[in-house]
């Protein structure tokens, strides 16, 4: 009885021998072969690109062109077209030929495994035209190994040519990339790469409907090696049923929704019929779908119809002239830009909380809940208008909402905002430079001293922040009095405050100001600390901030909302008028 041969499976089976077979990448093989005709051919290659897209195929024909001799064992030179019948083609194919090394280089990162490929260049080829080193996922290679490849693959003997492949080509060094000819592969298309896998599947005698065959290809996401195995689990997956693959076998066993009822899904989304839509989500879910791509395909759906909004003859998820893409055009005709831009972010949260989530499908429900109920939510320039007007139906507060400081009249730096802007826009007090406090510089005379606030700005000014924090929050200040010799400072302390602190104040406060001070604590009484009084400041702020009529027009429209700060606008940005050239500002 003959031995069956194993089964090998199809993206062994078909891997291209040449470059005829390798489909999707035109701009690669152009360049190789006029590389070859014309005898420009480099030392070292690296192919990049996402897996499964040819980079190790590509490398191995490389390594039997350079080394073909032909049938008749005469060709004298390399070519782009090997034959695959002489002996070097036929050993490169096998992986058994001596001069064509593969190395993985995830398993061998090593400097040592370097130096084995430095010492191997040296000498001649054994058998064939060229000693060719395959070095795959190269970017796994340490910093060491990587250094003692740079001068060997700068200037390798005439005989010897690098292959690198990665799918990390940024992880790969620039010194390395700057001696390489370096090639992207992209990814195949899913019409071509659909038209591929409906050739092998001739060839398997399987038959199949071209929408499996659709499905399989958009599943590979412009992987080759991706869409042989899926065609070969599809084959296995409908062995015993009979008949042609048919695209809802294929959808069954990728755990994929039918576009169809995904788009009704999606309108009932929209259209606020939450209870219909989680139904027809557990319909899907009972029948197989996958929670995340579920997801996947409403993103899509959401992309789909925002291009069509914007490019009416655009292509994408749903095949043009099918039911789905007319229904989806009707679809996107009821529905807005920015309702459109409003789901996709929502369902992009979504879809990293379905992958994260330990109960998919759940994570899943509560991400549709949020798109639906946001569904018939205003646009945002229609909310911004209706509370502008609204906010014009609020009377203006007793005696105008000026702010607790603002320009002075008649200050050579006052600058009114605009009588558009809101009072609480209107920049207080000045400009920065105005309100802050000063450093002290080394005076002839000793500084006057009216509060804690300028013996808090004197620490500042000589170096002294720990002494500054206590002024700022442990002093309740009873009395400040100064003559022109000596001084007078009597305050409360915090039971925080630290025992030494009058008598590092008052040796602080007789350097700095070079007059006698006299510090002493009382037991009651003071005014609030530093502290206190911006704290107490603030909450004035922000209670003078929501009565101005916009921010309370915004907190009735948004119940439980909270204003949690206040920033100063520069007046003369508020009243600079915009520019007349049309450009964004």
């Amino acid at each position: 009885m003959a031995q069956t041969q194993p089964y090998r499976v199809l993206a062994r089976k078909y891997r291209p021998a040449d470059f005829t077979g390798l489909i999707g990448q035109e701009a690669l093989v152009r360049t190789l072969s006029n590389a070859f005709a014309t005898g420009r051919i480099a030392h070292a290659f690296m192919l990049t690109g996402v897996r499964g897209v040819g980079k190790t195929t590509t490398a191995r024909i490389i390594a039997r062109a350079l080394n073909c001799i032909g049938p008749d064992g005469k060709r004298a030179e390399p070519t782009i077209h090997p034959c695959g019948q002489c002996e070097p083609c036929i050993s490169i194919a096998e992986s058994r030929n001596v001069d064509v090394q593969e190395m993985d280089a995830a398993s061998r990162t090593g400097i040592d495994d370097i130096r084995e490929i430095i010492e191997g260049v040296r000498y001649a080829p054994v058998a064939a035209r060229y000693k060719v080193y395959i070095i795959d996922e190269v970017h796994m290679l340490s910093k060491q190994a990587f250094n003692g490849l740079l001068k060997t693959l700068e200037e390798p003997p005439p005989h010897v040519k690098f292959i690198f492949a990665t799918t990390e080509i940024r992880k790969v060094p620039v010194t390395v990339l700057s001696r390489c000819q370096r090639f992207d592969l992209r990814r195949i298309e899913s019409a071509e790469l659909a038209t591929y896998l409906a050739t092998l599947a001739q060839k398997e005698a399987v038959e199949i409907e071209q929408g499996a065959l659709s499905l399989i290809a958009r599943a590979a996401e412009g992987s080759a090696r991706d869409g042989l195995s899926l065609l070969d689990q599809a084959i296995a997956h409908g062995a015993l049923e009979g008949g042609a693959i048919t695209a809802e076998m294929v959808r069954a066993m990728l755990g994929l929704a039918d576009r169809g009822r995904i788009l009704d899904l999606f309108e009932k989304l929209m259209g606020g019929k939450l209870p219909e839509a989680l139904a027809e989500l557990k319909q899907l879910y009972d029948a197989g779908a996958d929670p995340l791509a579920v997801m996947q395909d409403l993103l899509e759906t959401t992309h789909f119809l925002t291009r069509i909004k914007v490019a009416p003859a655009a292509q994408g998820f749903f095949d043009g002239g099918s039911a789905e893409a007319k229904r989806a055009g009707e679809l996107a005709a009821k529905l807005s830009v920015p309702t459109l831009t409003r789901a996709w972010q929502m369902l992009l949260k979504g879809l990293m909380e379905v992958r994260d989530a330990t109960r998919p499908i759940s994570a899943l429900e509560m991400a549709l809940i949020r798109v639906s109920y946001a569904a018939d939510l205003p646009p945002t320039d229609k909310l911004v208008r209706d509370l502008l007007d609204k906010s014009q139906s609020y009377p203006p507060l007793e005696g105008g909402s000026k702010p607790r400081s603002g320009f002075g009249e008649g200050s050579a730096h006052s600058a009114a905002a605009p009588p558009s802007a809101p009072a609480f826009l209107r920049a207080p007090g000045g400009s920065p430079a105005q309100r802050a406090p000063q450093p002290q510089s080394a005076p002839e005379s000793a500084p006057t001293l009216r509060g804690l606030e300028d013996i808090a700005a004197l620490a500042t000014a000589n170096n002294a922040p720990i002494l500054k924090v206590q002024i700022e929050n442990n002093m309740h200040l009873v009395r400040l009095e100064q003559s022109q010799t000596t001084g007078l400072l009597e305050f409360r302390p915090n039971p925080a405050a630290p025992r030494t602190l009058a008598g590092d104040l008052q040796q602080k406060l007789t350097a700095w100001t070079g007059m006698r001070w006299s510090v002493s604590i009382a037991r009651e009484g003071g005014a609030p600390t530093l502290a206190e009084q911006r704290k107490a400041a603030k909450a004035a702020r922000m209670e003078s901030v929501a009565q101005e009529p916009m921010v309370r027009a915004v907190l009735d429209r948004f119940p439980g909302a909270e204003i949690v700060a206040v920033r100063d606008v520069v007046a003369e940005d508020i009243a600079a008028p915009m520019p007349e050239t049309g450009d964004d500002t």
